[in-house]
C-alpha cells in the first residue's frame, strides 16, 4: 500500500473502505487492509478517495451507522448453548450438579454444534472475540474458526481430587497444548482451572507453573458464592479463595478470574497487587441468586483489569453483550445508591478493550494499527432518535438488534443482519437435543 495524502493505491486484495461513519460522534471514513484498520480520517470533501479504483476493494456506504470496538466476552461456556433452561430456579449448587449430570452425556459432535450456535449469537450480539472454559477444545476451535470468531480456548482441568486424575489431566493438557500449535489462525490457548473446590491443590499448582512456562493465560472461577468461600475458610485455615490462591502462587495479571463477586478487602486488596483480571458476569450471577454487589469501584481503584462476561446459556440463557452491559451499571447503580456508578465510557471498555488488555490482543479499539474488529450499528431507528449520547442511546435504549454488521479480523461475518448458514447451523444443532434427554 502506498500513501499519497488522503489517497491510496492497494496492491492487496480483500480491502474495506468504510465511507462516512460515525467514530467518536465524527463522521469519518475507515479504511481496513490484511485484517487491521490502516487509517480512519475525516469524512468532509473526498475523505479517504481512492485515486486508481481496484477489484480487491469494497466500499461500504455507512451513512447513517456508527462504529463501535467489537464485544470480547472474557467469560462463557459456549458449548452450553443447547442447555438454556434445563435448571431454573435452583441453587447454584444444586444447578452445578445437574449441569454435570447433563454433560455427561455429550459427545464431540454436540460440543461441535452447540459451539457453532454459540458463535452464531455471539456474530449476531456484536461479540468478536469470547474467552471459552469448557470441555473438547477441538471441536469448540474447528466451530469457532468456520464461523469468523477469534475463540480464546481453554483446556479445563478439573480433577476433583479423585486419586490418579491430577497426572492423567496434566498429561492430556500438555497434548492438547502440542496440538494446538498447529492451529494457523488467530486462536488462543489457555489453562483453565474449573475452581477451588473442584480441582485440588496439585493440579492448581501444577496448572499455573505449566501456563507460565509457556506464556499462557490461566481460567478460573473464584469467589462465585457465599458457600465457595466459607467452604474454603474451613478447609484451608481461614484463607478465603483469593487469599488461598495467592498463598499456592497462581494469582497474576495472566490470570482471568470469572466472577470475583464474594470478597473481602484483603481480596481486593490482591486482586489488584497482582492486577489479576477479575471478570463481572452479572446476569449469572443474578438469575442463580449468588449475589449482586460486585465491588466495581474497588477493584478498578485497586489496580485489577475488570471486565465482562454472560456466563453461558445454561445460567444466563444468553450471550448478549449489550444486555449484560445494561444490567451491569443498572445494578451497580442500585445497590450503591449511586446513578454516577459505572459510567458509560469505562461501561464500554469492560466490554472491549480491557478484554483485549486481559488476552493481550490488539483489540478492543477503534484506531489505526487495531485489529478491524468492529461493529456497524444502524442508528436511523427510534432507539437513537434523541439528543443524548450515542453511548447512552447505544446501552440504555436500543438493543443487539442494531448491530446491522459485524467486521471481524477485517472480514465481514455478518452484514445486514445475515450470517451465512444460519438456518443450517440451527437446524443439525436441533438434532443435537437428543443427546441431553
Amino acid at each position: 500500500m502506498y500513501n499519497f495524502g488522503n489517497f491510496y493505491i492497494f496492491e492487496r486484495m480483500g480491502t474495506i473502505l468504510l465511507k462516512s461513519i460515525i467514530v467518536d460522534g465524527a463522521v469519518s471514513d475507515i479504511l481496513i487492509e490484511d485484517g487491521l484498520i490502516r487509517k480512519i480520517a475525516p469524512s468532509f470533501g473526498d475523505g479517504i478517495a481512492l485515486r486508481m479504483p481496484a477489484s480487491g476493494i469494497e466500499v461500504v456506504d455507512c451513512r447513517g451507522k456508527a462504529a463501535v470496538p467489537g464485544f470480547i466476552n472474557m467469560h462463557t461456556h459456549a458449548g452450553m448453548s443447547l442447555m438454556r433452561g434445563i435448571g431454573e430456579d435452583i441453587i447454584f449448587h444444586d444447578w452445578l450438579e445437574r449441569i454435570w449430570k447433563v454433560e455427561e452425556k455429550i459427545d464431540d459432535e454436540y460440543v461441535y454444534h452447540a459451539t457453532k450456535v454459540a458463535c452464531l449469537e455471539m456474530i449476531k450480539t456484536g461479540t468478536t472475540t469470547f474467552c471459552d472454559h469448557y470441555w473438547r477444545m477441538p471441536m469448540a476451535h474447528e466451530a469457532a474458526v468456520g464461523m469468523g470468531l477469534r475463540p480464546v480456548l481453554a483446556y479445563v482441568l478439573c480433577d476433583k481430587n479423585e486419586c490418579g486424575e491430577a497426572e492423567k489431566q496434566a498429561e492430556q493438557c500438555i497434548e492438547m497444548y502440542e496440538t494446538a500449535k498447529s492451529w494457523n489462525d488467530e486462536s488462543v490457548f489457555t489453562v483453565a482451572m474449573h475452581a477451588i473446590y473442584s480441582v485440588s491443590e496439585q493440579m492448581l499448582v501444577w496448572a499455573a507453573e505449566f501456563a507460565r512456562k509457556n506464556g499462557l493465560r490461566m481460567h478460573i472461577h473464584v469467589s462465585e458464592t457465599a458457600k465457595e468461600v466459607s467452604d474454603c475458610m474451613a478447609e484451608h485455615g481461614g484463607l478465603s479463595p483469593v487469599e488461598y490462591l495467592d498463598r499456592l502462587g497462581v494469582l497474576g495479571p495472566d490470570v482471568i478470574a470469572a466472577h470475583t463477586l464474594h470478597l473481602s478487602g484483603n481480596d481486593i486488596r490482591i486482586l489488584g497487587e497482582r492486577g489479576v483480571n477479575c471478570v463481572h458476569n452479572i446476569n449469572s450471577n443474578l438469575k442463580l441468586a449468588s449475589g449482586y454487589k460486585f465491588m466495581y469501584n474497588e477493584l478498578r481503584d485497586a489496580g485489577a483489569n475488570v471486565c465482562l462476561g454472560t456466563d453461558g446459556c445454561a445460567s444466563s440463557n444468553n450471550l448478549d453483550m449489550l444486555e449484560t452491559m445494561k444490567t451491569s451499571a443498572m445494578v451497580q447503580k442500585a445497590w450503591r445508591g449511586d446513578p454516577s456508578a459505572m459510567p458509560l465510557d469505562e461501561l464500554l471498555a469492560m466490554a472491549t478493550c480491557n478484554g483485549g488488555k486481559a488476552l493481550g490482543l490488539n483489540a478492543g479499539r477503534i484506531e489505526e494499527g487495531a485489529a478491524a474488529d468492529l461493529l456497524i450499528v444502524d442508528t436511523e431507528n427510534y432507539n437513537f432518535l434523541s439528543p443524548g449520547s450515542f453511548l447512552a442511546n447505544f446501552i440504555y435504549s436500543a438493543h443487539s438488534d442494531c448491530i446491522s454488521s459485524v467486521i471481524r479480523g477485517g472480514h465481514f461475518v455478518m452484514r445486514n443482519r445475515i450470517v451465512k448458514g444460519e438456518k443450517e447451523i440451527l437446524a443439525e444443532a436441533g438434532k443435537m437435543l437428543e443427546k441431553l434427554k
